[in-house]
């Protein structure tokens, strides 16, 4: 529903803006229609109604709905067949592809005798190599033999230790939420319940029971009932549970006769679940086992057990195949974890919202991120000698592959770089231009020159200017002619003052990294967060109900709809001690919904609890506010004190230039002070001077007086507040 909303627009010739904006109303869910989503969202069936170009476009989207948009290609699908395929199906080409499609699907192409073989291209595959091959260069320096996963006998405790505790972000086929809640239920401690937990998590068996059945049978607090005494060593393994396709090839084999063909039959049946071939399954299933001697009602009980398994069954093989790769994961992040999490990091550099969880991941297993160099990182993440993790410069935004290879390509051909010069110098502007540079000084990379990153990109275009310079008399022969001073003796200048900020610092990082990487914005208004009341996470009690003010950065919202068919929502809460999942309600997402995608820092008052899934700490919203938002709308007064070494009246004169671009406002000021005689003084000063608390102000004040010197007092909240506050908002 969302494609269409989106291709109806494009060919319609609106805004890319507005039908982005229109398509993040459809709720987002498998199976969603236009239809579904005009029921559901008022937002979007209000805008139906009222405006004319939404309403045209939705009934464009919903005439187009359903209807195929392009011919699809099986991502890791090889057709064999004993001559041409053209023989046997027609083809297609598309322009650029460099191999022939069959027009069949995979059900046509078997009708014909031939078979569909798929080669699954696994990102695992691409961690377990790197994660390797950094290991074994470290190894090797050390004058230890290389590790072999492929020798490894999956039965190390401390790997499964590491699985138990659901800590499993990263791990192939584990890092879910869902499955480390049901890893924690499970506790698998042997490589056949980790074969079981990959073919147990998928939504057949956990809809059918048979999750609970299977995790209480492993426990001892359900016995293990027998379906028959002769296939008890073939359901020993799984807990009397039928979870495979093969236990049920054997189960007919066993009690039936089946030969392994008929089995095979048997099998592909309940993939296809076709009544009439199930029909006919049935009856010779029922009469193989009264041919050896099994009671008919018995046969019947146990094949309704298998029809009723067809719904769910899964290859053990497969389920064995990944689970072998689960292993091999958990036990790199268990015995090699820097090395492990780089190469996690690399395959997912591209990928914003993966590399910020990777790196909670990493910072909570106690490695150390270190911030880009471009003297010491490579293009992937790496591992220092000291066992932190470097990050990848790859990963930074803005910074194409090939200008990284050409810097890392001049570095190891001539050495490190020693300054700002240095690297304009060497490497060709051309390739590695302007933008390229300046996301390089924002995120860190350059901070090896020990020059503050404002006074970097101040000096950038005098840089680049020398260097441009000097290849142009290179290339004429000036430099020798006149004695034109080389790029090595230009002095670049800085104006004084013209650092940046602590909020602008990490601004930057953020722009050029997608997160915010050496330190969370929540560390830059602490004694503000002190005055509003709010308390960190690793602080807050789980357990009693109790009405807290918390504050961080959203994480992973999702939105749906409740059975009054009103809209609420969940998001994580990140605020640098740990995580909590905050519940929206429908009232309060009404007035909040934009709050919701805030880039910033924001403020969430609730009840506590615990998620019963998660484990973490859990908050029933009432208020829900950004920062800046709550700030503007409740600071009544604004303290500040003034350095004891500033002349009085020269910081009276600084401080009234910093506030008088900030009034008039609602919040008042007061100064405090000492006098030529060393009393304290305060002055609260007039109407004319209430402030409009902005964060540039703030930013303003912090560097003329420090964070310390600043005071914050807040209007208490009152009745009109308990559902959340949309001005603020």
């Amino acid at each position: 529903a969302r494609a269409v909303v989106r291709d109806v627009g494009r060919v319609m010739g609106m805004p890319y803006g507005f039908c982005d904006t229109l398509a993040k109303l459809v709720p987002f869910e498998v199976g969603m229609t236009l239809e579904k989503a005009l029921a559901q969202d008022d937002e979007l069936r209000r805008r139906y109604r009222n405006e004319a170009e939404v309403t045209q476009l939705v009934d464009n989207g919903r005439r187009l709905e359903g209807m195929p948009r392009n011919a699809g290609k099986h991502a890791g699908g090889l057709v064999i067949a004993p001559a041409p395929i053209a023989e046997f199906s027609p083809l297609y080409w598309e322009p650029g592809m460099t191999q022939a499609v069959t027009q069949f699907d995979k059900d046509d192409l078997e009708a014909i005798g031939l078979v569909k073989f798929d080669f699954l291209g696994l990102r695992t595959l691409t961690v377990i190599d790197w994660a390797t091959r950094l290991v074994n260069e470290a190894r090797q320096m050390r004058g230890d033999p290389p590790i072999d996963l492929e020798s490894l006998t999956p039965d190390d405790p401390e790997v499964y230790r590491l699985i138990c505790t659901g800590k499993t972000t990263a791990l192939f086929q584990l890092e879910s939420r869902g499955m480390q809640e049901l890893i924690q239920r499970l506790q698998p401690d042997r490589f056949d319940e980790l074969t079981a937990l990959v073919a147990l998590f998928r939504p057949g068996p956990l809809q059918s029971g048979m999750v609970d059945d299977f995790v209480n049978r492993k426990h001892g607090r359900e016995p293990v009932a027998s379906l028959h005494d002769q296939i008890e060593s073939i359901l020993e393994p799984t807990y009397g549970v039928i979870l495979y396709q093969e236990q049920v090839m054997e189960i007919a084999r066993e009690l039936s006769g089946f030969s392994l063909g008929s089995a095979d039959l048997l099998r592909r049946a309940m993939g296809k679940k076709k009544p009439e071939e199930m029909d006919r399954q049935r009856q010779a299933f029922i009469d193989g086992a009264k041919n050896r001697g099994i009671e008919e009602s018995s046969a019947v009980r146990i094949f309704d057990l298998i029809e009723k398994f067809a719904g769910y069954g899964f290859n053990k093989s497969h389920s064995a195949a990944y689970a072998l790769l689960s292993y091999q994961t958990a036990w790199l992040k268990q015995y090699y974890p820097a090395e492990f999490m780089s190469a996690a990091l690399s395959a997912d550099m591209e990928h914003t919202d993966k590399v910020v969880i990777l790196i909670r991941e990493a910072k909570s297993m106690g490695l150390n991120i270190k911030p880009p160099d471009i003297n010491r990182g490579e293009f992937r993440f790496s591992v220092a000698q000291d066992g932190s993790i470097l990050y990848g410069l790859g990963a930074i935004k803005g910074v194409g592959e090939k200008a990284i290879e050409d810097i890392l390509k001049e570095r190891a051909q001539t050495g490190g770089y020693q300054n700002l010069l240095s690297l304009c110098k060497r490497i060709d502007s051309q390739k590695v231009n302007k933008k390229t540079m300046e996301a390089l000084i924002r995120s860190g990379a350059l901070d090896s020159f020990g020059v503050d990153r404002a006074h970097l990109e101040y000096q950038l275009p005098q840089a680049l200017d020398a260097a441009d310079q000097q290849v142009s008399n290179a290339s004429s022969g000036q430099n020798d002619m006149f004695g034109i001073p080389s790029v090595d003796e230009v002095v670049l200048t800085v104006p004084q003052g013209s650092e940046w900020t602590a909020r602008k610092r990490l601004e930057m990082e953020r722009h050029s990294l997608g997160f915010y990487l050496t330190r969370h914005p929540i560390e830059h208004h602490k004694s503000e967060l002190r005055a509003i009341g709010a308390i960190r996470i690793a602080q807050t009690p789980h357990h009693s109900e109790k009405a807290v003010m918390l504050t961080g950065l959203i994480q992973d919202v999702r939105t749906f709809q409740n059975r009054k068919g009103e809209m609420a929502a969940f998001f994580r809460l990140d605020d640098g001690t740990g995580y909590a999942d905050i519940s929206i309600s429908p009232a309060l997402f009404a007035q909040t919904r934009s709050t919701l995608g805030a880039k910033g820092l924001i403020l969430v008052r609730g009840t506590t609890g615990t998620d019963d899934r998660s484990g973490l700490l859990a908050l029933k919203a009432d208020g829900l506010w950004t920062l800046d938002g709550f700030r503007a709308e409740r600071l009544a007064e604004l303290n500040i004190t003034l350095p004891n070494a500033l002349d009085a009246q020269s910081a009276a004169d600084e401080l009234k230039s910093l506030l008088r671009n900030f009034t008039p406002g609602a919040t008042d000021v007061v100064v405090h002070y000492k006098n030529a005689a060393g009393d304290s003084l305060s002055m609260r000063l007039g109407e004319q001077w209430r402030l409009r608390p902005e964060p540039e102000l703030l930013d303003n004040l912090v560097n003329f007086v420090g964070e310390p010197a600043i005071k914050f007092g807040f209007r208490t909240a009152n009745k009109r507040d308990q559902a959340g506050d949309t001005k603020a908002a």
